[in-house]
């Protein structure tokens, strides 16, 4: 039921959220035009016609803004930490990411409700623009070594060996890019791993189960500070409602 209420409190946010946005001044032809020209997450295909009743790629991402789009906003379920950053991120991760709170492999009940009522196509499209919002290089290297702890826990992890030197060019784009992500979604989502049989925080992933269950909490934390301190390729991109 406390499941059922949550996910139902989800969908209404998201709602809300849509409503809000379908009632904000509609931008002039020009401008609309200009906006779809300048980002290719929202042109349409070439020689496409768009379909009648069709959601626009504002529509889709509108329940996305009321979290996302919202600079030092916090979740506050099951605990308190900043929603995380993904303007930037990979489409491909984060298409992987919808896709797993779809299928029960995330167990967060909000992203869970969301995710629920999205097509592959919804999700596939809300990922290109996002993955294409923002447009940042982070450097090759983290610049600085870290202190010998960290390093040692960086090694114990091979973080590197997935996620890239900078932490910000993964060697698969399905994998997040992690370099300057809030520190506190990244301690939650470490966390999430250690606890895959939760069935309200839980993430369900043979490979970062294993390596999360290394360390303890402290450790996860310490290495979340030190990744949130690098360089990334992400930022909270606010609509203009939200600035």
């Amino acid at each position: 039921m406390n499941q059922l209420l949550t996910t139902l409190f989800a969908l209404g946010v998201a709602c809300a959220t849509t409503f809000a946005h379908a009632q904000a001044p509609a931008a002039p032809a020009t401008a609309a035009a200009s906006t779809a020209g300048a980002n290719p997450a929202i042109a349409p295909a070439a020689g496409s016609t768009p379909q009648a009743g069709a959601k626009t790629i504002e529509a889709k991402v509108a329940m996305c803004i009321g979290c996302h789009g919202i600079p030092g906003y916090q979740a506050s379920f099951p605990e308190v930490h900043r929603v995380p950053m993904i303007s930037g991120q990979s489409a491909k991760y984060i298409a992987a990411a919808l896709s797993a709170y779809k299928n029960g492999d995330r167990k967060h009940p909000t992203m869970r409700g969301i995710a629920a009522s999205l097509s592959e196509q919804d999700i596939n499209d809300i990922a290109n623009f996002y993955g294409n919002h923002v447009k940042k290089t982070a450097p090759d290297s983290v610049g600085r070594e870290p202190r010998a702890q960290i390093a040692e826990l960086l090694k114990k992890g091979n973080c590197a060996s997935c996620h890239g030197a900078n932490y910000s060019k993964p060697i698969d784009p399905s994998y997040p890019k992690i370099a300057g992500q809030h520190a506190d979604y990244l301690f939650v989502a470490l966390k999430a791993y250690k606890q895959d049989t939760n069935p309200v925080t839980g993430r369900t992933n043979g490979v970062m189960g294993a390596i999360a269950k290394q360390f303890s909490n402290a450790e996860l934390k310490a290495l979340s500070n030190y990744l949130a301190s690098l360089p990334g390729e992400m930022a909270v991109q606010p609509e203009s409602r939200f600035r």
